[in-house]
């Protein structure tokens, strides 16, 4: 759909100059999504996989980001390799819906209530960042904990239009339970890509 530099706005990685590569395709249908227009994956252009590599070297950071969409629509593999093989770090944002393919410096696991995750993202997630748009979602958020590995960072985000309710609620939640961490959007309060 569309590919960029900018500075990684959420997560783990927050804060960390990266090439994004954002994917058409997504049949998860969040209604929150603030990239509504990536669903339709064939109103999109195709590239190949040498001229995004080419794109991204364009620029001095070295971490590319794939995210959509839901980038796990497609097989990663040849993409992933190709990056690596240029030198870059590779991460993937993803509901983990679809089988688990590319090859990965960070699996950052968004799951979604509007459809389940396929088994094999849990093994493979480093990090589960969970949305929180309703109280409901920390009983969600768990739920997906128990099942990562025990290194995986846990994060809890207020979706965004719901922030000044759930921020509070959320830091409460950290406090009585510090294994999870804050993430917030932060290249929307820079008002970045």
């Amino acid at each position: 759909m569309e590919a960029f530099y900018t500075l990684q706005g959420e997560g783990q990685h927050s804060g960390r100059a990266a090439y994004f590569i954002r994917l058409g395709g997504c049949d998860v249908g969040c209604h929150w999504c603030d990239v509504k227009e990536s669903w339709d994956a064939s109103i999109h252009p195709q590239f190949r996989i040498n001229a995004i590599v080419d794109g991204a070297l364009q620029y001095p950071g070295r971490l590319a980001v794939i995210t959509g969409g839901e980038p796990l629509m497609y097989n990663l593999d040849q993409l992933t390799a190709a990056l690596q093989a240029a030198g870059f770090k590779t991460n993937i944002e993803t509901s983990g819906v679809y089988p688990f393919t590319g090859h990965w410096d960070w699996v950052c696991f968004s799951p979604k209530k509007f459809k389940t995750p396929h088994t094999d993202i849990y093994e493979n997630a480093d990090e589960l960042k969970v949305i929180i748009y309703n109280k409901s979602d920390f009983d969600f958020a768990e739920e997906h904990a128990g099942k990562v590995s025990s290194n995986c960072t846990l994060l809890l985000q207020p979706e965004w239009s719901k922030q000044e309710a759930m921020l509070p609620l959320i830091i409460a939640y950290i406090k009585d339970n510090p294994k999870w961490k804050m993430s917030l959007q932060t290249h929307k309060f820079m008002n970045i890509p």
